[in-house]
């Protein structure tokens, strides 16, 4: 693999929401310049391990990355630049929530290299961000996104769906206020339960925070029909674009199972070298992440290489998510043999699958069930 794509792991954010299990902690700004000075020197030693790559994406994730100084990103953006190649269309993109987004933020984001703006909307309906946690309202939220397209070559909203209380015409008008904004990329979750959150914990005692998956279902086709309706399209099961260049190049690396580089707490990394591929997970704790860094050089703290079959299965159920799905000649290489044909051909038949000589991905009904699908095709 010639190409290598970046991911940059903030970990603070200013108040955490109690449906995430990202790897997150309260925003701490006096360790800003300490963890900044260890990504660097971590980035040195993936690019010591990648060698000489063509850097095609950039990603600022967390967390909330937009509390990072601009001085900080920019700096962290030209240390990539110096280490790697950067590709003539490199993407650099950054999370940001609506709180963080005024004029001034924006040009200083602007000048430092930034060119997608992700931000996390979540919903315009004040009750519903309430009950999601969030720190901003509907105003600042429509706000941000009026503030962001004009300045941002490319901006992607995210929305949240399938939580308690949520309506149909909620939903509707969420997407009716994205579409007017006039994002050229829109991000939709289904909310998930997940045991390490305060959600979880909710459900542990019989409250539950999200809709059954019937409704969560009627939800997505909802979803579906305004979005496409609207001129965009569904290249990912959760993403739509209008127009090949608003696509997020950086989750398309996760996606089509190509290399990228975990730096930050928590970060996870896949890197092939010598037809072998390498998983990574940094330290955890930023404190943990910069004392790796001080003692051995870098950040990581697990690695293992990939048996064929795991490298294999991690390319399918990622790449049946994207509308090109995978290729059949491509699992086989790294898997050394082939899907079953016959399950290919009776999911075909079922109306779940496409095959179109080496490509093999789900239909808009396969998508529906597509965990379900992948775990028959691997079994």
């Amino acid at each position: 693999m010639d190409k290598i794509g970046l991911y940059i792991h903030w970990p603070y954010c200013a108040r955490i929401c109690p449906y995430c299990d990202f790897n997150i902690y309260k925003n701490k700004a006096d360790t800003e310049a300490e963890l900044v000075r260890a990504m660097i020197a971590d980035m040195a030693h993936w690019r010591e391990m990648s060698g000489r790559r063509r850097l095609v994406s950039i990603h600022f994730g967390g967390g909330t990355p937009s509390l990072l100084a601009a001085s900080n990103i920019q700096k962290l953006i030209k240390t990539a630049q110096n280490l790697w190649s950067p590709a003539p269309d490199l993407e650099i993109g950054l999370e940001a929530n609506p709180n963080d987004i005024n004029a001034k933020a924006l040009t200083a984001w602007r000048e430092a290299g930034i060119e997608r703006l992700s931000v996390g909307v979540q919903s315009f309906d004040d009750d519903a961000l309430k009950f999601l946690g969030r720190d901003h309202d509907g105003r600042a939220a429509k706000q941000a996104l009026e503030l962001a397209t004009p300045i941002m070559p490319r901006v992607s909203a995210d929305l949240i769906y399938g939580f308690t209380n949520q309506t149909e015409d909620m939903l509707q008008d969420d997407l009716h206020r994205v579409l007017a904004s006039g994002v050229s990329h829109i991000s939709t979750y289904q909310l998930t339960i997940e045991q390490r959150t305060a959600f979880g914990q909710a459900k542990k005692r019989g409250i539950n925070k999200a809709v059954g998956s019937d409704a969560s279902a009627d939800f997505f086709e909802q979803i579906i029909r305004a979005l496409t309706a609207k001129g965009f399209n569904q290249y990912e099961v959760s993403n739509f674009a209008k127009g090949k260049a608003a696509k997020s190049r950086h989750n398309l690396l996760y996606w089509q199972g190509d290399d990228y580089a975990g730096i930050g707490p928590g970060a996870h990394g896949r890197l092939t070298i010598d037809a072998k591929r390498r998983a990574t997970i940094a330290a955890l704790r930023p404190k943990d992440y910069i004392t790796a860094v001080g003692n051995r050089g870098h950040g990581i703290a697990e690695q293992e290489i990939l048996s064929p079959q795991s490298w294999a299965e991690e390319y399918l159920l990622m790449g049946m998510r994207i509308s090109e799905g995978i290729s059949l000649s491509r699992y086989m290489q790294i898997s050394g043999h082939a899907l079953a044909v016959d399950k290919i051909t009776d999911f075909e038949k079922a109306g779940l699958l496409v095959k179109l000589g080496d490509q093999l991905s789900a239909s808009p009904k396969g998508r529906m069930v597509l965990d379900t699908l992948c775990r028959e095709l691997l079994s």
